[in-house]
């Protein structure tokens, strides 16, 4: 029962799934069916790392942060200092650990922790294991393809550095790189590079610089360590964040044996920070010299073609044509001269013959024309009518008729014909 705001009493929903707007739970029932289904819990064994542990001596509880690093996931767990004791100096931040705890919720704060009786440290061997069980994982994704991997810049505008903070890697990175190309420009991006919170970080930066359009290559460095120092750089999350990096990867960890994932996944691999420096940059004074080389060896070879050039020019200004141009043109010009004398003999001779040939022509074509017969002593007949007489039967005696001659004309009368027998 509940007493609403007029004074009366109402009747509770029996179960969450009936409350209402009207009919709602109090905080406290919330609190206390949630701590109920709780205590209904068994105990389980669950894993992760310490990321928060401060040893209070004297006090009646230990409590420390367990967090999952693949998911970022953590609660508070309580037990008994006696529980940790037995741990030594394997319990600290950073460890990976097992507990066998049973879920606890405060109603007070409305917050859920976990209560161990039992709390195991996970060996190297163990945390080994399992990194070399994400490595086949990750490597079946494709995730450490030799063809995804990018080639570095030969000369970067600028280098992301992610380093720990007041680190010597990296004044190890930065100074020989100097040394090597003065130029150089750095992002840089001071992290955990061990513990807990390492991994987070470090993918944060590594996402930071890779947004950076004027970063063209990141360097993520330690300088070596412990094995378990080195376990953030194996962490899935961390692999995953750098396998999708637009921005080539130099991982420069340090550690040659059981090399984090981190190794695997980066396009290029650094032994130290050192290497990682001579890698990312060239040497300017070997690069000075090969410049160098390369120009001494330009002016060689131009020298060398500019001497064949001269030689051909040379060869060409012997020539004749070219010694004494007047002479080659007066020789032309003569050529010329005699080839045009030819050429006029040959058109007056081939005139000549054609005026010969065409009179010729002439003669024979007036020889065989009506003028030309009259010349020759013949005659035309024509009848008043105009007709021309060619034949005997077309005059009669009496017929007055046209005689033509070359030089002109004549009337005649018929006084008589004389037709011949055939």
């Amino acid at each position: 029962m509940r007493t609403n705001p007029q004074g009366s009493q109402t009747q509770l929903a029996p179960t969450a799934a009936q409350t209402t707007r009207d009919n709602p739970w109090p905080l406290s029932l919330l609190t206390a069916n949630i701590k109920k289904y709780v205590n209904r819990m068994s105990p389980l064994w669950v894993s992760g790392q310490v990321v928060e542990y401060k040893k209070r001596p004297g006090a009646r509880m230990a409590f420390f942060v367990l967090r999952d690093a693949d998911q970022s996931t953590s609660m508070t767990v309580k037990c008994w200092p006696t529980v940790l004791d037995s741990l030594g100096t394997s319990f600290s931040e950073g460890a990976q650990v097992v507990v066998h705890a049973k879920p606890d919720f405060y109603e007070g704060s409305g917050s859920l922790s976990l209560m161990a009786n039992e709390v195991h440290a996970v060996g190297v061997g163990n945390l080994l294991a399992q990194i070399e069980e994400l490595r086949k994982k990750l490597a079946a994704e494709g995730l450490f393809a030799q063809e995804n991997k990018q080639p570095l810049p030969v000369i970067p505008r600028r280098i992301g550095l992610i380093v720990g903070r007041n680190a010597k890697a990296k004044q190890d990175v930065m100074v020989n790189a100097l040394a090597r190309w003065p130029l150089a420009e750095f992002e840089v991006r001071e992290v955990a590079v061990q513990g807990p919170t390492c991994a987070g970080e470090v993918t944060r930066a590594l996402k930071d610089l890779d947004g950076i359009p004027q970063v063209e290559v990141i360097v993520i460095s330690r300088g070596g360590g412990a094995v378990e120092d080195l376990l953030p750089f194996s962490e899935e999350s961390l692999v995953r964040a750098a396998a999708l990096a637009r921005t080539p990867l130099v991982s420069a960890i340090g550690h040659e044996e059981d090399a984090p994932l981190l190794d695997f996944v980066a396009d290029y691999r650094a032994s130290t920070p050192t290497d990682a420096a001579r890698r990312i940059v060239p040497d300017f004074q070997e690069e000075s010299l090969g410049l160098q080389g390369a120009c001494s060896r330009l002016r060689t070879q131009m020298l060398a073609l500019l001497d064949q050039h001269l030689g051909q020019l040379a060869q060409l200004r012997a020539r004749p044509v070219l010694a004494d141009p007047s002479a080659v043109i007066a020789a032309q010009e003569h050529s010329l001269a005699l080839e045009s004398q030819r050429l006029r003999f040959r058109f007056e001779t081939q005139l000549e013959n054609q005026l010969t040939s065409l009179n010729g022509w002439r003669d024979a074509l007036k020889a065989y024309s009506p003028q030309g017969i009259l010349e020759r002593g013949y005659s035309i007949l024509r009848s008043p009518s105009g007709g021309v007489i060619n034949s005997v039967s077309q005059v009669t005696k009496g017929d007055l008729l046209e005689a033509i001659f070359a030089d002109g004309t004549a009337v005649t009368k018929v006084f008589g014909t004389n037709q011949k027998k055939a």
